[in-house]
C-alpha cells in the first residue's frame, strides 16, 4: 500500500517534538510551546533540544558563550560569500556558505558523539552569520562581526540591519526563533535524517535540510504571505482582495496546515507580538491588514462550512517585516531557528541509526522488449 508524500507513515521515533494537530498543540521535549515562549530564551531551547532537559544557570551561560563564539565566520567562508552573485536567493547563499564552512571545520568528518555535539552548536551559529553576512555583502556593505556577549536573537538583528535592536525587538525575535525551532518530521528535518542515516557528515545533512527548506512549499510560505499583504496594501481593502482571490480559486497564503486541524498554537503568540511591535514602532499597518484578512477568511470559510485557520507563517510575515528583515531573508531566519532542531534530529538519528530506505510502488509498464536500433520509431 503506497502513501503519497508518505502522509501518515511513521518513519522515526523521536523525543524532540510532538505535533498534536487535532488539538492545536506543539510540544518540545515535554514542554508546551506556549510555556517555553513565555519563560525561556532561544539558547535554552537549543540546549533542551540537544540535551533533553532545560539548562541550569551555569549550563545556560556555557551554551550562550559557545553559540556566541560559533557565530565567528572563518575568513575562507567570507571569501566564498564575496564571490557569489548579489542577485541570488539568500537561501542559495546559505546553502553554499554552510557547505564551505564544513570544509574549514577540522572536525567535519569526526563522527564521534562529542564532535557532533560541538558541530551542532557550531552549525547553528554559522547559519546566523552566513545569512547576515550575505545580506550585507549583496548591498555593498561589510559584514557586521558577531558579538559573542550578546544573545543570539539580538546579535542576528544587529548583524542583519547594522544597528543594535531595542529590548522589545530582541525579545520578539527571540520568541519567533523559539516557535520555529522544531516541528516533528517536517520535510527539511526528514531530509537531514535521510542524509545522515547514510553516515554522511553533519554538514552534509544540514545542507540537505537547507536545500529542502528553500522550497516555497516548505520554508517560503511567509515570504508569499508578505507579498500578499503588500498587494492588499490597506486593511480596508482586505475584504475585496480576499473575496476576489477566492472567487478566482486562488490559494490564500498563510492559511491551513498539513498537520494542524485546529489553530496552530504558534499563530496567536506571533499575532500578539506583531501587535505589540506595531504599537512600539508606531507602524501597525501590516498587522492591521493581517487581522482584517484573517477576519474575512474566517467569515468566508464559515459560510462554506469549513474551518481553516491562520498558521504560523501568516503572522510571522508581519513580525519579520516590521523588525526590518528583508522579505527574501524570511526563510533564512526560519533556518537560523530550525538549525537547532535539524542538528538535534541528526544527533537522535545517529544514536540509533538505520539506513532510511522506503520502497516505491512501480506503476510503469511490464513486458516490453528491446527493438533493434534501426527499427525504433
Amino acid at each position: 500500500m503506497s502513501s503519497q508524500g508518505l502522509e501518515g507513515v511513521v518513519a522515526a521515533k523521536t523525543s524532540l517534538s510532538k505535533v498534536i494537530g487535532d488539538e492545536g498543540r506543539l510540544i518540545y521535549a515535554g514542554y508546551e510551546i506556549g510555556d517555553l515562549a513565555e519563560n525561556v530564551s532561544f539558547e535554552e531551547v537549543c540546549y533542551l533540544l540537544w540535551n533533553g532537559e532545560l539548562p541550569n544557570a551555569t549550563e545556560l551561560e556555557g551554551i550562550g558563550r559557545e553559540l556566541g563564539e560559533a557565530r565567528r565566520l572563518h575568513p575562507g567562508v567570507l571569501e566564498v560569500l564575496r564571490l557569489l552573485p548579489t542577485d541570488i536567493h539568500p537561501m542559495a547563499a546559505l546553502r553554499t556558505g554552510l557547505s564551505a564552512a564544513g570544509n574549514f571545520d577540522p572536525e567535519a568528518e569526526d563522527d564521534s558523539l562529542e564532535a557532533n555535539r560541538r558541530k551542532a552548536v557550531r552549525i547553528t551559529g554559522q547559519i546566523c552569520s552566513i545569512s547576515t553576512a550575505y545580506e550585507r555583502l549583496r548591498h555593498g556593505a561589510d559584514p557586521v562581526e558577531a558579538d559573542p556577549e550578546r544573545g543570539l536573537a539580538e546579535d542576528v538583528l544587529r548583524m542583519l540591519t547594522g544597528s543594535a535592536p531595542g529590548e522589545l525587538e530582541a525579545h520578539i525575535m527571540d520568541v519567533a526563533l523559539i516557535l520555529h525551532a522544531d516541528h516533528g518530521l517536517n520535510a527539511s528535518t526528514f531530509s537531514a535524517r535521510v542524509t545522515v542515516a547514510t553516515l554522511a557528515d553533519m554538514y552534509s545533512a544540514i545542507v540537505s535540510a537547507i536545500g529542502t527548506l528553500k522550497g516555497p512549499l516548505h520554508g517560503g510560505a511567509n515570504q508569499r504571505v508578505m507579498r500578499m499583504l503588500m498587494d492588499i496594501g490597506d486593511a480596508a481593502a482586505a475584504g475585496d482582495w480576499i473575496r476576489g482571490a477566492l472567487e478566482r480559486k486562488e490559494r490564500i497564503m498563510g492559511f491551513g496546515h498539513r498537520v494542524y486541524k485546529a489553530l496552530d498554537p504558534r499563530a496567536p503568540i506571533l499575532k500578539a507580538l506583531a501587535r505589540e511591535l506595531g504599537r512600539e514602532r508606531g507602524e501597525s499597518r501590516w498587522i492591521d491588514i493581517s487581522e482584517a484578512a484573517n477576519a474575512v477568511m474566517r467569515d468566508e470559510m464559515d459560510a462554506r462550512g469549513k474551518k481553516i485557520y491562520a498558521n504560523v507563517d501568516f503572522y510571522s510575515a508581519a513580525v519579520y517585516y516590521t523588525l526590518g528583515v528583508p522579505v527574501d531573508q524570511f526563510t533564512n531566519v526560519f533556518a537560523i531557528s530550525r538549525a537547532s532542531g535539524w542538528t538535534a534530529n541528526v544527533l537522535e538519528q545517529l544514536a540509533d541509526n538505520r539506513l532510511i530506505r522506503p520502497k516505491a510502488e512501480y506503476v510503469g509498464p511490464l513486458g516490453k522488449r528491446v527493438a533493434p536500433l534501426g527499427e525504433r520509431a
